[in-house]
């Protein structure tokens, strides 16, 4: 046995099932709201992740014809396997939009029973509905039988709104009637909505929600910011896989990383600055894809700001992306900061979400 692995379980050869879906890694990069676009889906995907999720949606913007729905549902050949992720406060609409995403091409259909976003609690959506578990179950029932099997159905939650009783005893009366009703898997955050991201993540409850569902899947979510996170939650908690959020914006080199660990593999070394420039070059070039000329730098703005973190001198590289304003200006600053030819000091390994590019990305 390998030092990565004396002490503790073994984890190598660990699949993902989901539903009828079958990956070959536990490894599942999740739907960021205003990130995970196809761009980042294909770079997460070239950098291990064996499961990608879309931005999450709201019904309405599904059911409404228009240049929105018209980018949802193009899910080109080589964005697959990608699951659909949906919020909404009724369990009507979201089913109809469940099924449109079906026929459009996702491979699974997550509904959202976690955002902690103030605005979608406001209206009724996302963390909100683990306080209405009467709604919740209508929704999840509605949303699978619309599906009709085509497709698994997943939910995703956090712990309950807040660190009450009434919170826990809500969150496992959705959660039993979920699986009763033929869920494929759950993600559970192990923050309630109320914490939003602040404090830590609960971990030993993801461990007990999966003591408690026995054989169905479960990810987990919260605080994975390095390859030794996915492997010590997989290990510590015992859920089937992980899905990665804030740790793998502008970090998806955390897929292969943790693909090696879990193999029982040393770590790799964190990617060289130029290997970095190779990246986010690539990365540019598909978003320019997407958005064309004019909205592109825009757009890539805060993934400049978070791929910044691993570079040597991330303040300086940090403001050059802020201030980049142009596909011009984006070349400009690879060309500068990312310069092959340079020596440049050792890559510092991430392991944290610091607050340096938390204060960037609120720019």
């Amino acid at each position: 046995m390998t030092p990565e692995h004396s002490g503790g379980p073994d984890l190598r050869g660990n699949m993902l099932k989901i539903g009828q879906l079958q990956l070959d890694a536990p490894l599942v990069q999740a739907a960021l709201s205003g990130y995970s676009d196809l761009a980042m889906r294909r770079i997460a995907r070239e950098h291990g992740a064996a499961f990608a999720l879309s931005q999450v949606v709201l019904d309405k913007l599904v059911l409404t014809p228009g240049k929105g729905r018209r980018a949802i549902f193009d899910v080109p050949a080589d964005d697959h396997p990608v699951g659909g992720q949906l919020m909404g406060a009724e369990p009507e609409p979201l089913a109809r939009a469940a099924e449109l995403m079906v026929g459009a091409g996702y491979d699974t259909v997550e509904v959202n029973f976690g955002c902690p976003v103030r605005k979608a609690l406001g209206r009724g959506r996302g963390g909100f509905i683990l306080s209405q578990p009467k709604t919740a179950l209508e929704i999840i029932q509605q949303v699978i039988a619309a599906v009709a099997g085509r497709v698994p159905v997943t939910v995703k939650m956090r712990r309950g709104m807040d660190d009450t009783p009434e919170s826990e005893q809500a969150f496992f009366q959705i959660l039993d009637g979920a699986v009763q009703s033929g869920i494929a898997a759950v993600t559970v955050h192990g923050r309630t909505v109320r914490q939003r991201y602040v404090g830590p993540s609960d971990w030993p409850f993801l461990a007990r929600v999966k003591r408690h569902v026995g054989g169905l899947t479960v990810l987990g979510s919260g605080d994975l910011f390095s390859a030794r996170d996915v492997k010590r939650m997989l290990a510590d908690t015992g859920v089937d896989g992980v899905t990665l959020a804030r740790g793998c914006i502008g970090n998806p080199w955390i897929f292969g990383a943790a693909r090696a660990l879990l193999a029982g593999q040393a770590e790799p070394p964190p990617p060289s600055v130029p290997e970095q420039g190779q990246t986010i070059s690539r990365h540019y070039e598909l978003a320019h894809e997407l958005y064309g000329d004019k909205m592109t730098a825009k757009v890539m703005r805060k993934f400049g700001i978070r791929y910044a973190q691993l570079h040597p001198y991330n303040t300086e590289v940090r403001d050059a992306f802020i201030r980049a304003g142009s596909t011009e200006q984006w070349h400009q600053v690879i060309k500068r900061w990312y310069d092959p030819g340079k020596d440049w000091p050792p890559v510092t390994r991430r392991t944290t979400q610091p607050d340096l590019i938390a204060a960037g990305a609120r720019r």
